[in-house]
């Protein structure tokens, strides 16, 4: 028997869970501030608070340094920076918590794109006493790029800055002024001292002048439903499943994780890159047949008509589907230590789908300090934010990223070992010119994949 389930009703209840990433300059605290909040709001085991007591006194220290909750490679403790990308997990009584602790030196920027590419909501640090520094401008930029909704600004060590509120103001208009050129929807700023936990869990007694909510407070109280019918489906298929039992004679269906919307049975969609058309018969969660699923659940589905369909294909409602090209415009943030080169063969990772690659052009990198692009710059260093034009050798069917994180993004990867080269964000992705069609034939042998 199907199950009716309201998907509206079901997204509400997802806003238990928050994921968020920590960014900021080096040295900022960053790692100071996410122990203070995991354990002022007590989710540290005692074994670990014993750890982190013993390695303190082992450098020195007299009193805990919380840091050490995050920083957990060797490399780490020894030098008291933060290199790797690092996750916890903790819990309140309103909401549970996935938090990425991400580094604050230059050249680890890349690593910020990896913790918050699926963060909903970013804190931003900065030192009271050094303000708005390139890091921020350049974590700012991370965040906007990458569509973060909610970005938290944190003035940190306002202790020494002997709690003033001009210094707050000063630092909390510049960076909002910033965020908002880059198009940050929702900025909020909060006067801390993740040493002395001031409004990091409890409100500080030395900022009567501040009356918002402390770090913990808005984390628990931000919004983040989100409503899947207002967004098209989009389901890549990952594994096609063929049992091929007595039972299940006939059985084929195709199994993966919804990244957008809401399928239901009888939805006429469309196979894509093929641009097949059928309708949905079933749907299968948990090997119980449902007449609705939604993002994100992991589903089988299976079609009225027995078509070709395998690993990498998308299916997505006939009325909107995605747009199917072999040219992608993109910005990007390059991750890899070698660079990128106008030339390049490359292979592109979307979704389920791998395709081959060339990257026809970098027309720009991205200035951080002004905004300002800086054109043909001929290749992208690691860390370097820049637009890029691509040409695939198969078609891809691609959301631009404004409105699908999940289906508007991609990785470039080097073909000869394997190691990640690039973060994508898709732009308008857009068809051939007409007038190129003619030339495809000799378009396809100057670009030999």
């Amino acid at each position: 028997m199907s199950t009716i389930v309201d998907p509206v009703d079901v997204a509400a209840t997802a806003t238990s869970l928050l994921r968020f990433a920590t960014a900021g300059s080096v040295d900022d605290g960053k790692s100071t501030l996410v122990g203070r909040l995991l354990h002022d709001s007590k989710s540290v085991l005692a074994d670990q608070l014993e750890a982190v007591e013993r390695a303190s006194l082992g450098r020195g220290q007299e009193a805990p340094d919380l840091a050490l909750l995050t920083d957990g490679l060797r490399a780490e403790r020894e030098q008291g920076i933060t290199i790797d990308v690092a996750y916890r997990y903790f819990a309140t009584p309103r909401r549970r918590f996935i938090l990425a602790d991400t580094p604050g030196h230059v050249q680890y920027t890349r690593n910020m794109v990896t913790g918050a590419s699926t963060a909903e909501l970013a804190v931003v640090l900065v030192d009271a006493r050094h303000g708005v520094v390139e890091q921020t401008r350049r974590h700012a930029a991370v965040a906007a790029l990458l569509r973060v909704p909610h970005v938290v600004l944190a003035v940190n060590k306002m202790d020494l800055a002997a709690y003033a509120e001009p210094v707050f103001a000063a630092i909390a208009e510049e960076f909002t002024t910033y965020a908002a050129s880059l198009g940050v929807p929702e900025i909020t700023a909060i006067p801390i001292s993740a040493l002395a936990g001031d409004n990091v869990v409890t409100p500080s007694t030395n900022m009567d002048w501040y009356g918002g909510p402390t770090v913990l407070e808005h984390l628990e109280s931000v919004p983040v439903v989100a409503d899947p019918s207002q967004d098209p489906a989009r389901f890549p298929v990952q594994y096609v499943i063929r049992p091929q039992t007595p039972e299940l004679p006939d059985y084929r269906g195709y199994a993966g994780q919804i990244a957008s919307g809401v399928l239901r049975t009888g939805d006429p969609v469309t196979v894509l890159p093929s641009g097949r058309t059928s309708t949905v018969a079933a749907l299968d969660v948990l090997g119980q047949a449902v007449d609705v699923a939604w993002a994100p659940q992991s589903v089988t589905v299976r079609l009225a008509d027995d078509l070709d369909i395998s690993r990498g294909d998308l299916i997505a409602p006939a009325a909107a589907p995605p747009a199917v090209t072999r040219d992608i415009e993109a910005t990007v943030c390059h991750v890899a230590d070698r660079p990128l080169k106008a030339g390049q063969r490359v292979l592109l990772k979307h979704t389920t789908r791998t395709v081959k690659a060339i990257v026809k052009d970098i027309p720009s990198r991205l200035t951080l300090d002004d905004l300002s692009q800086h054109p043909a710059p001929g290749e992208l260093a690691a860390n370097d934010i820049g637009r890029i034009t691509l040409r695939t050798a198969e078609p891809l069917a691609l959301d631009p990223y404004a409105d699908s994180r999940r289906t508007g993004s991609f990785l470039l990867i080097d073909p000869a070992d394997g190691t990640t080269l690039t973060a994508g964000m898709a732009g308008s992705a857009f068809a051939e010119a007409a007038e190129a069609a003619a030339a495809a034939s000799d378009d396809d042998a100057e670009w030999d994949f």
